[in-house]
């Protein structure tokens, strides 16, 4: 019998196995350095507060930490049912509105679109609703949005984002509610919700260090001695500022491309002065809500209660012409 291993079939395996590794190493090369070749430069990332804030985005005085990066406050909406039955899926809206005419900095220097983010923190059970359980006509307003959890064990804290401004200033969760007869930790009551919406890029990093969408500040008092200016391949101006103190020392103050110059040389300038101009036009703004987790029985309960009373109201009527036509009879004899 004939060897099945012969040297021509072990050519063939190799090559495959060559050329299967390529595509391997091609794919994840691709994957790493899109960001790289095509940078979202006008991005909007809330999974930032995932890193920072593991446990939860909301700190114990209700601020958002969103609002550490995107420094300027703007306005934020939610819309939700004011009461909803165990087990139903509802729409919760998170407004972002904003000029859509205006451009911001990019990460590169480059005038660009807004994007948006939004963070929606439910009460515990409440979560997305499973894809099955959405109505058709709300698959329609969510095309292929992606929701996020915050994290494994907090699906009633969603986030979502970048996602085009333009197209995005209302931003549409589907939610499930959840079943007290089902989970005994659920009870009905009252509850609240959380929302966040941030527009345009940051003024800080998580880091702490200032993007570029932000106004740069003189360091020193004294005089400005020099701006030399360096100019990328793009046209994109940065600026290295050299301040003589009081003292008679130099510091140098650099500005990022982007901000656009407000000083010269020989300008006397106090520390904290502003360098540049403010590029920020985004911004991130909260807001809060009640919603109220029905239970089925209590409206029934409720129903057939108005109803026993608009019952006795009609027999007390009734029971009351009866009286007065007794009386009219008595005082015909």
């Amino acid at each position: 019998m004939r060897n099945a291993f012969t040297p021509a079939r072990l050519t063939r395996s190799a090559k495959a196995m060559v050329k299967t590794l390529l595509i391997a190493i091609a794919t994840v090369t691709l994957f790493f350095t899109s960001d790289l070749v095509l940078p979202q430069s006008a991005a909007a990332y809330p999974f930032w507060a995932q890193e920072t804030y593991p446990e939860t985005p909301r700190e114990p005085t209700g601020r958002i930490v969103c609002a550490n990066c995107h420094l300027a406050a703007k306005l934020t909406e939610v819309e939700i049912p004011q009461s909803i039955l165990p087990d139903t899926v509802f729409k919760a809206v998170v407004k972002i509105p904003y000029d859509t005419s205006v451009e911001q900095v990019g990460a590169d220097g480059s005038k660009t679109g807004l994007n948006v983010g939004a963070v929606l923190m439910l009460p515990d059970g409440f979560k997305i609703a499973p894809e099955d359980r959405v109505p058709e006509d709300m698959k329609e307003e969510i095309e292929d949005l992606f929701y996020q959890p915050y994290s494994e064990d907090k699906e009633n804290i969603v986030i979502i984002g970048p996602l085009p401004g333009e197209q995005y200033q209302e931003i549409v969760f589907p939610v499930l509610s959840p079943n007290p007869a089902t989970d005994k930790n659920i009870h009905f009551g009252k509850y609240q919700v959380h929302a966040g919406g941030n527009r345009g890029r940051g003024q800080v990093y998580p880091t702490g260090e200032k993007s570029n969408n932000t106004v740069y500040n003189a360091s020193a008092t004294g005089t400005i001695t020099k701006i030399a200016k360096e100019e990328d391949e793009d046209g994109n101006v940065k600026y290295a500022i050299n301040i003589q103190s009081e003292t008679g020392k130099t510091v140098t103050d650099k500005v990022p491309v982007g901000p656009e110059l407000l000083v010269s040389e020989g300008q006397a300038v106090t520390s904290g002065d502003a360098l540049t101009s403010n590029p920020n036009v985004g911004g991130f703004g909260q807001d809060d809500a009640e919603i109220v987790l029905q239970d089925a029985g209590r409206i029934k309960g409720l129903i057939a209660f108005i109803a026993l009373v608009m019952l006795a109201q009609v027999l007390l009527v009734l029971k009351k012409k009866q009286v007065e036509k007794v009386q009219a009879a008595e005082m015909n004899f």
